[in-house]
Parts: structure tokens; sequence; C-alpha cells
């Protein structure tokens, strides 16, 4: 595991070290932390970093939850832009891949 620290949130990289599902290389969690107002000491699960499936960088998922409507599964984004400002789930993917590359600069 590893943590990166950006102001008021860390990200926790725990590999993936069953190689199951093919291409998921790794999970992460964003820690509040101390200065994150009601926030502090908590965390938010369910992301995870994958190889892309052209082979040409990573990808990350973010936190959702699956139903179905019509025997058909769809899923719900859990963390979504407020205000349609899709530059700041770009800066959350960012945060997370930049911790992922300083876990596998380690190994």
């Amino acid at each position: 595991m590893s943590k990166k620290s950006a102001e008021i949130v860390s990200v926790r990289i725990v590999p993936n070290a069953t190689g199951s599902p093919v291409g998921k290389l790794a999970d992460a969690e964003l820690i509040f932390e101390a200065d994150a107002g009601p926030f502090s000491g908590m965390k938010l699960i369910g992301f995870a970093v994958w190889e892309r499936r052209s082979g040409n960088g990573r990808n990350v998922t973010f936190p959702a939850r699956q139903y179905s409507v019509s025997g058909e599964r769809r899923s719900f984004a859990l963390l979504r832009p407020a205000n349609g400002e899709v530059s700041a789930q770009e800066a959350v993917r960012d945060l997370i891949l930049a911790a992922y590359s300083a876990v596998e600069a380690q190994a």
C-alpha cells in the first residue's frame, strides 16, 4: 500500500496481487485528512486502476452502483461533478494515476 498526499486528500493504492480480473492493476481509496471538515477521518472506496484495452496507458474507474432496467445492467456513478465540470473528475483521476505511478516506481 502507498499514500500520495494532495492538500486534504490522500490516495491509498492497494495493488492487485491476484491478477483477477484480468487488466485490473490496483484498487484505490481517497482518504480525507484532518483538515477535510465533516469528511475528516473518512475514506471513499471503489476506485480501481486498469490497463487500457488498447495497451497504451491506464484508466481509473470511479465508484458506481449497478442496477437493471428491463433486464439490462446499468451503473449509476456515485462520485460525479457537481456543476458539470468534467475537469473535477479528471483531477481525481490524475491524482489516483500519480499515486499508482509512485507505487509502481517503488516496486
